[in-house]
C-alpha cells in the first residue's frame, strides 16, 4: 500500500509563563492508505496535540509547530497557506473530536452542521446536500434520519452525538480520519458499537484511520500498527501483535501489566505504573521515563535512546532492551 501520511521530526511547543512546553518532541511515523494506526499513552503525553498539528489547529499564542514535516498525499501541509489548509480540513482529512457535546454547535440543527461541510467544499445545491446528510445518518445507524435532521444536539444521547460526528467526518469522503478518544465519554456497550461502526466504515470505504486512545483493549482489536507515546515522544512502534506479545519498552510493559486480565486469578493484584508523568517544561537530555522505570541504568540519565529496530519493523527507544527479556515473559 502507498504511504498516505508521513510525519517527520514533528515538534510542537507551547510558550507559557511557566516555560516552554515540549508537547510533541520530534515524532516520526507514517500511515498507509486504508490503514488503522493507533497513538497510545497516558493523558498529557502529546497524542491530541500531534493530531491537531496535522490539521494545523494549534492555537497561536501560545502554541506553535516549530519544526518538522507533515506530508499528506505528497504535499507538505506545513507549507500551505490558510486557504489551502482550509480546503484540506474536512475534505481530505477529517477529525472526530474527543467530546461530541462540545464539538457540535448547540444552536444549529443537525442538518445545518452536516450540510455545512458539503456546501463549503463542493458546488452542491441545498437539496443535494440534504440528500447526502440523510444518507450519512442512515450510514452511521441513526433511525428516522428525516426527523433527526431537524433536531439539535441536546436531543441526542452521547452515543448518537458521536455517530453524528462520524457522519460529519465522512461527509466529503476523506482519505484520512483522525479519531481523538472517540469513546471516552461513552459507556462500555456504546463504546463497542461506535468502534465497530468506525472499523466497518473505514474498511468498507477504504479510509485510513488514526485512532488516539489510552485504552489498550481498543488497540488490540482495531489497530494495524501502534505508536506508544510518552512525554511527547514515540518510545515504541510496531504491529498490535508486537506491542501485546513482544513489548520492548519498560513503559509499554508497565501499561500492559496494569490492565486486568481474564486469564489471571481474581485475587491477583494489578501492577500500576508508579509515579506521575513528567513536567514537559522541565525535560532534560535523559530518558523522560527513567524516574518511573524499574530497569533504569546510569546511561538513562545522559541521553534519550534512539528509536531503533528490535526486529523487522518493531522499534523501541530503550538502552536496556536485553534486561526486558525476562520481564516480557511475565505478560506473555
Amino acid at each position: 500500500m502507498a504511504t498516505l501520511l508521513e510525519i517527520e521530526n514533528l515538534k510542537t511547543q507551547f510558550f507559557t509563563s511557566a516555560g516552554t512546553v515540549r508537547a510533541v518532541d520530534g515524532i516520526s511515523y507514517t500511515v498507509d492508505e486504508g490503514e488503522t494506526v493507533a497513538l497510545v499513552g497516558e493523558s498529557g503525553c502529546g497524542k491530541s496535540v500531534s493530531a491537531l498539528s496535522i490539521l494545523r489547529l494549534i492555537p497561536w499564542p501560545p502554541g506553535k509547530i516549530v519544526e518538522g514535516h507533515i506530508r499528506f498525499a505528497g504535499r507538505d501541509l506545513l507549507t500551505l497557506d490558510d486557504d489551502e489548509i482550509r480546503n484540506v480540513r474536512g475534505k481530505d482529512i477529517s477529525m472526530v473530536f474527543q467530546e461530541p457535546m462540545t464539538s457540535l454547535n448547540p444552536v444549529l440543527s443537525i442538518e445545518q452542521q452536516l450540510t455545512e461541510t458539503l456546501t463549503t467544499h463542493f458546488p452542491v445545491s441545498p437539496e443535494e446536500a440534504k440528500k447526502r446528510a440523510l444518507e450519512l445518518l442512515d450510514m452511521v445507524g441513526i433511525a428516522e434520519p428525516e426527523r433527526r435532521l431537524k433536531q439539535y444536539p441536546h436531543h441526542f444521547s452521547g452515543g448518537m452525538r458521536q455517530r453524528v460526528m462520524i457522519a460529519m467526518a465522512l461527509a466529503c469522503q476523506p482519505k484520512l480520519i483522525i479519531a481523538d478518544e472517540p469513546t471516552t465519554a461513552l459507556d462500555v456497550t456504546i463504546q463497542a458499537q461506535i468502534l465497530e461502526l468506525m472499523k466497518d466504515l473505514t474498511k468498507r470505504l477504504g479510509v485510513a484511520l488514526i485512532i488516539i486512545t489510552h485504552n489498550l483493549g481498543v488497540v488490540a482489536r482495531y489497530a494495524d500498527r501502534v505508536n506508544v507515546m510518552y512525554a511527547g515522544k514515540i518510545i515504541e512502534e510496531g504491529t498490535a501483535a508486537d506491542i501485546y506479545h513482544r513489548p520492548q519498552h519498560p513503559y509499554t510493559l508497565a501499561l500492559l501489566k496494569s490492565v486486568p486480565r481474564m486469564d489471571r486469578p481474581r485475587q491477583a493484584k494489578l501492577d500500576p505504573v508508579e509515579g506521575q508523568p513528567p513536567d514537559l517544561t522541565m525535560l532534560d537530555d535523559g530518558c523522560p521515563f527513567r524516574p518511573r522505570c524499574r530497569y533504569r541504568v546510569d546511561r538513562c540519565n545522559e541521553a534519550f535512546p534512539p528509536l531503533e529496530s528490535v526486529g523487522g519493523n518493531h522499534l523501541s527507544a530503550c538502552w536496556e532492551k536485553a534486561v526486558l527479556k525476562q520481564a516480557i515473559k511475565e505478560v506473555s
